[in-house]
């Protein structure tokens, strides 16, 4: 069991650190919302008295670094169904539920470390973080999005048979999911329907927990809730996927 889960881990992380272009690819967005939106909407969010954006900010673009990473590490199942590499890991007597864990947790692992290469970038255009000391904890809540939504992305893509598919439903998931979780604006005095709506939002809950371990100070929940409700929908989300993925046909 523990060399099946070893070995896709290794293989996710392989693939990764082989496609050089799209490791660059990815960086593109969360870079452009650094220097763009950081500095742009810098002074106009200091003159309403919020501080620094770009320290606000910078906890919201890791976490949607973490979250394209992981959620579209989804397609490489449909990928593997179309190209038959998935038949052959499938009828290797092995367990499902162990390529599936060892699967979410290489696509897991590859977009914790996105996150942290974004991390690297925000502190490169200026962000500094207020508590060296809490960085851990950062990390961890980095992990729990990762793996939330990797497990999110297998589950979605074991329902699935073509990649257009994939993509029109990541679109209707993902940039809700990315817009509604505080990361580019507070989420204090909103309407009450969109309030409901972001409390509802894992990611809201991932992007709060980073703020606090990156910034201190600008939390809405707090450490327990944050880590509470990302742990629950992490479990969740592995068992829905892990039974969605035992029952992909081959």
């Amino acid at each position: 069991m523990i060399r099946t889960i070893y070995i896709l881990w290794l293989r996710q992380l392989k693939r990764y650190a082989r496609s050089r272009s799209r490791i660059i690819g990815s960086l593109g967005q969360p870079i452009l919302f650094l220097v763009a939106l950081g500095y742009g909407l810098g002074p106009i969010f200091q003159k309403a008295g919020q501080g620094n954006y770009l320290e606000f900010l910078a906890p919201g673009v890791i976490a949607m670094g973490i979250l394209f990473t992981a959620i579209f590490s989804g397609m490489e199942i449909i990928w593997d169904k179309q190209f038959g590499f998935l038949k052959e890991t499938l009828v290797a007597p092995v367990s499902r539920l162990n390529i599936m864990i060892g699967r979410t947790l290489g696509g897991a692992t590859v977009a914790t470390l996105q996150g942290i290469i974004v991390f690297l970038i925000s502190i490169a255009v200026g962000f500094r973080p207020t508590n060296i000391a809490f960085l851990p904890v950062a990390f961890l809540v980095m992990a729990l999005i990762a793996l939330f939504f990797t497990a999110m992305g297998t589950a979605i893509a074991s329902l699935l048979e073509d990649m257009q598919g994939f993509q029109m439903i990541m679109n209707f998931l993902v940039m809700p999911i990315f817009f509604l979780s505080g990361a580019l604006f507070p989420l204090t005095g909103l309407p009450s329907s969109i309030d409901t709506i972001a409390r509802l939002n894992p990611l809201t809950y991932g992007v709060d927990g980073l703020r606090g371990a990156l910034v201190g100070g600008q939390m809405q929940f707090g450490f327990g809730i944050d880590l509470a409700v990302l742990t629950g929908v992490t479990v969740l989300f592995l068992v829905i996927g892990s039974y969605l993925f035992s029952k992909i046909e081959i």
